[in-house]
């Protein structure tokens, strides 16, 4: 079997940058961009087993994991709901700490696209262990947004109802009567710049037509390789809510008003 189509399919739907390289019969490394947030990346090899082809992380993302979480707290708790949600979304197998994705009839693309947000979406679990300080920011951004939009036009914690029922990518609040709707993320760390890049990508995919606005509590604190990618795909950002407030509010009426 030629791998050549199968490595345009990853590149057409997850990125360019992805490489096929072969590791004997009927297996195959599966490099990409992805990273975990210590610059690590995912592990991923696409191989054939007795059912057919199937994606494999070969049980590096559980190991990984457990170099700053001890094994049993993976399994209980909210980090345990976490990895079952991702798990169950995404349709993928944990096969004793093996994580394991098919590929349906030839859907290569799709199939590593789903794969690499489950990986990711399991690493979440890494921000339950570290301290935060409490912050006013997402409190802040809401009545922004409600004093800025009147009521019938924004949607706070927006989904598409059709496209998404299960509410899996979501916007933080949804600006509508406008020729394309203005998707506004609230961003106060990596984890949630890396879900609305995630969530804006899936829009595109879509084809759901949308502005995107982004208003970091910090952006200096964000990783700068998650920022890159996530500046990849959002049209304008705010580096913090405080420090730009009337930036904000001039850039939503000037929105509202055409």
């Amino acid at each position: 079997m030629s791998m050549a189509p199968v490595e345009r399919d990853f590149h057409e739907k997850v990125s360019a940058q992805v490489r096929l390289v072969p590791e004997g019969i009927g297996r195959y490394r599966v490099l990409t961009p992805f990273q975990f947030d210590d610059g690590d990346h995912l592990s991923i090899v696409l191989k054939r087993d007795e059912t057919g082809w199937v994606l494999s992380d070969e049980a590096h993302t559980y190991m990984h994991l457990t170099y700053s979480i001890d094994d049993q707290d993976l399994r209980r708790g909210t980090r345990q709901k976490i990895i079952s949600n991702a798990l169950s979304v995404f349709q993928i197998e944990d096969r004793e700490g093996e994580l394991l994705l098919a590929v349906p009839d030839d859907q290569y693309g799709d199939a590593l696209y789903s794969f690499v947000q489950a990986l990711l979406k399991i690493t979440d679990v890494t921000y339950l262990t570290r301290e935060r300080v409490h912050s006013t920011f997402e409190d802040d951004f809401r009545s922004l947004l409600a004093e800025s939009v009147p009521e019938e036009r924004r949607d706070f914690g927006w989904h598409d109802p059709g496209l998404d029922p299960q509410a899996v990518y979501t916007v933080d609040c949804r600006v509508s009567g406008l020729p394309e709707p203005l998707f506004v993320h609230a961003l106060p760390n990596d984890a949630r710049t890396r879900d609305a890049t995630i969530a804006l990508l899936q829009f595109e995919r879509w084809g759901v037509p949308f502005r995107s606005l982004a208003i970091f509590e910090d952006q200096e604190g964000i990783n700068r390789k998650v920022l890159a990618r996530f500046s990849d795909v959002c049209e304008k950002q705010f580096s913090s809510l405080n420090a730009n407030r009337d930036r904000i509010v001039s850039f939503l009426e000037q929105s509202i008003q055409g």
